[in-house]
């Protein structure tokens, strides 16, 4: 495969799932900055990669990648008791909501119920351990079926629905307990 072709087919294949990779980077990292690393050697991974890529979903090998590059980043990178620490950063992101385009609607009230609802999610998906808060957040943030999230997570699709069954039950209890 020539430059060019590795090139065009990389663009194809996976730059539409950049926003997709980092969004599983950030929540897998924590922090925004790692998550930035992660995506840009998980894109360098892939390019060089590009052409053994046969086919299939675009989507599920690209989050492949970058859920690799990221166990692997963290493990070179971080004394293992960091990688379950709370991101403050995201925290603050979240309560802020920054990041958001849409503009926002309703009143005063209703969203500062909608941010402090915000906020006690995103305290209970973080409080998750790693394998329920990443399969929950393959599912319900990034969309993925759950043969996908098999293939990304490579392991059975009855572990993702168990994983995912579990982490919304713990999920719900955890909301529950704050109220």
């Amino acid at each position: 495969m020539t430059d060019e072709a590795a090139r065009r087919r990389f663009e194809a294949v996976a730059m539409p799932y950049l926003d997709d990779a980092y969004r599983l980077a950030r929540w897998l990292t924590r922090s925004g900055a790692d998550a930035e690393d992660v995506v840009q050697d998980a894109f360098l991974r892939a390019f060089s990669a590009i052409g053994g890529y046969a086919g299939g979903n675009p989507r599920a090998w690209v989050l492949t990648i970058v859920r690799r590059t990221a166990y692997s980043w963290m493990a070179k990178n971080r004394p293992a008791l960091l990688v379950l620490t709370d991101d403050l950063e995201a925290v603050e992101r979240a309560q802020t909501g920054a990041g958001s385009a849409e503009p926002c609607g309703g009143t005063p009230e209703s969203l500062l119920i909608e941010a402090q609802d915000g906020e006690r999610l995103s305290r209970a998906i973080e409080a998750l351990s790693p394998p329920f808060r990443e399969a929950l957040v393959l599912r319900d943030v990034q969309g993925l079926s759950y043969r996908e999230i098999a293939e990304v997570m490579e392991i059975p699709v009855g572990t993702v629905m168990s994983r995912l069954a579990r982490a919304r039950g713990l999920l719900a209890k955890a909301l529950g307990e704050e109220r």
